[in-house]
């Protein structure tokens, strides 16, 4: 670890530990599957960023890895990779930061650079790759460790609450809207609209899109009729105009022919989440002939990464968010499985 620097941020609390929550057990929420622990502060390698986290936003894939729904990669496994933080260190080959930068750590934290995958721009398919909370303890704690060619800088006119959830569910969302191939002035359907859905309807909003959000929450269609979605019904409703594009969101893989039979021809549904319970059997006249598409999507790129957090910056994307004081990470967890977070929950230490 470098020595700390006069006038940059306090190193984080206590000379040699710091608190964080681990997935012990996973399995239902209600069965503790975080547990408190108190860890050694990381030191970087060459290529990383010691971070005293400032806010980590709590994702869906973070409750997936809880309840078991992801395999652990690894055991007691810190979540959270939407993080949020103040450099407090680096390694020696580090460059693009210095101790007092604000960055963000996000769930893309590695890949081998040498694939076909990674040579033609399409990372997020490397074989090799790595993530923030899966493989290598996230941002539920107190500090973290970050690859600085994986980390994003971030501004200072926001708060960290603000900027966490657009680390995942921003980026996510973004990519999962290009990939739903909305064209210009086209009409989108958004299913469960939660942290990253919100802000996938702004980017839409902003680009002329007719917006409708099917969503079982009503506090979650409020959200989105405030935003300026053009209609908010029910998770199984049929929206009031076929729809050219869609995004699901929603983990939920009942709502696949859904939302595929409200497409208008040529119209493509995105599958946003990295978990999706079984589809039911499609019918193909019904759900997938005139040329409807579906399609996954599998994590995001650097490059989805850069170029949404400018969008974000350059329409002024409002966030949505929740804060919980990291001590009570169990409950945001818990608050997220029933659907109780307006917007985005977002784990803030001290």
């Amino acid at each position: 670890m470098t020595a700390h620097t006069a006038g940059a941020p306090a190193p984080v609390s206590g000379p040699d530990l710091v608190s964080a929550w681990a997935v012990g057990r996973p399995g239902p929420v209600a069965s503790g599957p975080l547990v408190a622990v108190r860890r050694r502060v990381p030191a970087p390698g060459p290529g990383d960023l010691l971070l005293r986290v400032e806010a980590c936003g709590v994702c869906r894939t973070d409750l997936h890895l809880a309840e078991g729904d992801l395999p652990p990669r690894r055991p007691s496994t810190v979540p959270g990779h939407e993080i949020v933080g103040r450099v407090v260190a680096t390694g020696a080959a580090v460059g693009r930061f210095q101790v007092g930068d604000r960055a963000g750590g996000a769930w893309l934290r590695g890949t081998c650079g040498g694939c076909r995958y990674c040579r033609a721009g399409r990372e997020n398919l490397c074989p090799a790759s790595r993530y923030t909370g899966w493989d290598a303890d996230g941002g539920f704690a107190e500090a973290a460790l970050v690859p600085a060619d994986y980390a994003y800088p971030l501004p200072e006119d926001r708060s960290a609450v603000q900027l966490a959830p657009l680390l995942c569910a921003g980026i996510i969302g973004y990519r999962a809207l290009r990939r739903s191939a909305l064209p210009p002035g086209g009409r989108l359907g958004i299913y469960g609209f939660g942290a990253s859905a919100h802000l996938a309807a702004q980017v839409a909003l902003a680009e002329g899109a007719r917006v409708h959000v099917l969503t079982r929450s009503a506090a979650a269609r409020q959200l989105a009729l405030d935003l300026g979605a053009t209609s908010a019904g029910d998770a199984y409703d049929r929206p009031p105009e076929p729809l050219d594009a869609a995004v699901l969101f929603a983990p939920v893989g009942d709502l696949v022919p859904v939302a595929l039979e409200a497409l208008d021809r040529s119209g493509t549904l995105a599958v946003a989440g990295i978990h999706l319970t079984d589809i039911p059997v499609l019918n193909y006249q019904r759900h997938l002939f005139q040329e409807r598409d579906l399609r996954s999507v599998t994590s995001n790129t650097r490059q989805d990464g850069e170029e949404f957090l400018r969008t974000a910056a350059r329409i002024g994307i409002q966030v949505t968010a929740s804060p919980y004081a990291l001590a009570r990470a169990p409950q945001a967890l818990a608050d997220l499985a029933a659907g109780r977070v307006r917007g985005a929950a977002v784990l803030v230490p001290g």
